[in-house]
């Protein structure tokens, strides 16, 4: 699990990154509100700890701006004010949870846990139905609308494939697809990345899917889903 902090602080930051990564989380930290910004539209990250007040580009507007790209990441917002009309604000922006500070780390450390569980929860019990295709999320299983066969898709290619149907139509980067499906530390490279696109290519071939993931020349891929 990938998450961002953008909190000006860098203390506190700092100290919120060295709590979650000694429960295994992969943490990243964002001190200025426009390069948080940037990194929050990327969409690779599974929950966001964002601090209201922050140089160059406030927290409100962060979260308003990644919903509006339609990032359905998790957002906890970190916040000095205990005011209810700050709270309202960021519900109304689309905000999962918040926190007054000052705070207990253990209470954090909860919130985070639990967002992170009710990602995950969803994530397992949904199927996803893109164009011709449907994923079921529970068997690791693609199947086809058009003739009902199926074949499995399991490890880094199900969740490329899953990646990409939440992301259907979109351009995304090589790197930004390599880092939230292989991670920064990765001995792999692209060529692996590119080998998986293949695989994936010949498995909606197999199912005779209309479906294709498009090569855009020195930028990413696009998962290109005729309409019906």
């Amino acid at each position: 699990m990938k998450i961002l902090i953008i909190e000006d602080e860098y203390n506190l930051a700092n100290a919120i990154s060295s709590v979650l990564k000694e429960e295994k989380y992969f943490v990243e930290i964002n001190t200025d509100g426009e390069e948080g910004l940037n990194n929050a539209l990327s969409g690779i990250y599974d929950l966001i700890i964002l601090d209201v007040m922050l140089p160059h580009v406030n927290g409100f507007e962060i979260l308003k701006k990644i919903r509006i790209e339609k990032i359905d990441t998790k957002v906890i917002m970190l916040t000095a004010k205990a005011n209810i009309d700050d709270k309202m604000q960021g519900f109304s922006y689309g905000a999962d949870d918040y926190l007054i500070k000052p705070f207990y780390m253990e209470e954090l450390l909860a919130r985070v846990n639990l967002q992170l569980r009710k990602k995950t929860n969803l994530d397992n019990s949904n199927k996803l139905e893109v164009g011709d295709i449907t994923l079921d999320i529970s068997k690791m299983e693609l199947s086809s609308l058009k003739t009902n066969e199926s074949i499995n898709v399991i490890g880094k290619e199900f969740q490329l494939l899953e990646l990409f149907m939440h992301h259907k139509n979109q351009v995304l980067e090589k790197e930004q697809i390599f880092i939230k499906i292989w991670g920064y530390d990765s001995e792999s490279d692209m060529n692996t990345l590119e080998a998986h696109i293949s695989f994936l290519r010949k498995k909606l071939k197999l199912l005779e899917s209309k479906i294709n993931i498009k090569s855009i020349r020195n930028i990413g891929y696009k998962f290109e889903v005729p309409e019906k």
